[in-house]
């Protein structure tokens, strides 16, 4: 990414004082917003652009990031955050102003839209601090890692989501991060990508979602059915019990993807969902497709992937797996372009794209 010549902020506000002690250099407005174009359905519903066009602002804490968010101009006037160092608890508080709706122990992009988060430099860390998008459209977070976020224990963040969308959101890409947890519910977390009430056009590509109990679902209930058109490729999830994702209704595209060690259930479509899976490697786990823990099923298509040493349990009134020969019992139509890796080549494709810290790599098909 092309870096614009920094000048410090003027104390000309208060929002922009803060913004200046808290670590933010602001660039002019020449640098993209984001390494490559959005792919999957997150391109689509006139696509997904974020602070393409706007200021470039570098922060270093969690108030810095809030502190330029509530310096533009409007809740919608286009802006990329570049993010370098460790945001925590510390150095994240809550900021006030015209153009942002903040809190403190959280990244908050709540009723606004047009924004960039991007790692750079060194990397980016959000140690304990969830991301929380509410209400928000067109919005793009890439190259950074978010882990041990907690709803319970100490300290607690964005219920215990690393990544979480609710309420009227549209068009958000989630591109080349980590996503982590040390444990399951019983440790504090909760998912590490998760979408409901009304959450549309996401996707979440050349990701690393692993150590978690819940890798992420798709509604929060079997009645909040509002939710839908999620890509998910290019990603790994590993050391998962469940949700990788789970589906309550909707539609989402899954390919190209590596899941290892699912150790209870993995892709769980249920109450209608519908999800197409092309040219996944699936590897030493457990149901890693099916409709599990409810009667309401949900349905699939399946196209070239690899099931390799992955087990099933025996069918039930509330555990529908897909295996051991997965058929497909729909069929989903994709309304935009895109590539597939063979499958018994996804393991190390995604071992070498995938993640934050990996150079924004992406596969060129060999």
């Amino acid at each position: 990414m092309r870096r614009a010549a920094a000048v410090r902020l003027s104390a000309a506000s208060a929002t922009l004082a803060l913004a200046a002690t808290a670590g933010v250099v602001l660039s002019m407005p020449q640098v993209a917003a984001a390494a490559g174009n959005a792919t999957g359905y997150a391109s689509q519903n006139g696509g997904t652009t974020g602070g393409a066009g706007g200021q470039t602002v570098r922060a270093t804490t969690g108030t810095a990031i809030h502190a330029a968010l509530c310096g533009r101009a409007s809740s919608s006037t286009p802006i990329t955050i570049q993010v370098e160092g460790t945001i925590n608890h510390g150095n994240t508080s809550k900021v006030s102003g015209d153009s942002c709706n903040t809190a403190d122990g959280v990244i908050e992009l709540k009723q606004i839209s047009n924004v960039t988060i991007v790692g750079v430099g060194g990397g980016a860390v959000f140690d304990q601090v969830g991301i929380h998008i509410r209400e928000a459209g067109n919005i793009i977070i890439q190259n950074v890692t978010v882990r041990n976020v907690k709803k319970s224990g100490s300290p607690t963040s964005n219920g215990g989501d690393a990544i979480g969308m609710e309420s009227g959101v549209r068009n958000v890409w989630v591109d080349h991060t980590t996503l982590e947890a040390s444990g399951g519910e019983d440790d504090g977390f909760d998912g590490l990508f998760d979408m409901k009430n009304d959450t549309r056009y996401v996707t979440l590509s050349y990701s690393v979602l692993r150590n978690s109990g819940r890798g992420g679902l798709v509604g929060s209930s079997e009645s909040d059915l509002s939710n839908g058109f999620i890509t998910y490729h290019h990603n790994l999830y590993e050391n998962i019990e469940s949700r990788t994702p789970l589906l309550r209704g909707g539609t989402a595209h899954i390919y190209n993807s590596h899941f290892k060690n699912i150790s209870k259930s993995g892709i769980n479509s249920r109450a209608g969902a519908k999800a197409r899976v092309d040219n996944n490697y699936f590897e030493d786990s457990k149901d890693v497709l099916g409709t599990f823990y409810t009667d309401q099923a949900g349905s699939w298509q399946v196209n070239g992937n690899i099931f390799d040493n992955v087990t099933w349990s025996e069918p039930g009134d509330d555990n529908r797996p897909a295996g051991p020969n997965p058929q497909s019992n729909t069929s989903v139509g994709i309304p935009y372009s895109y590539s597939l890796d063979r499958a018994d080549c996804v393991p190390d494709v995604v071992s070498r794209t995938a993640g934050a810290g990996k150079g924004l790599r992406v596969s060129d098909g060999n």
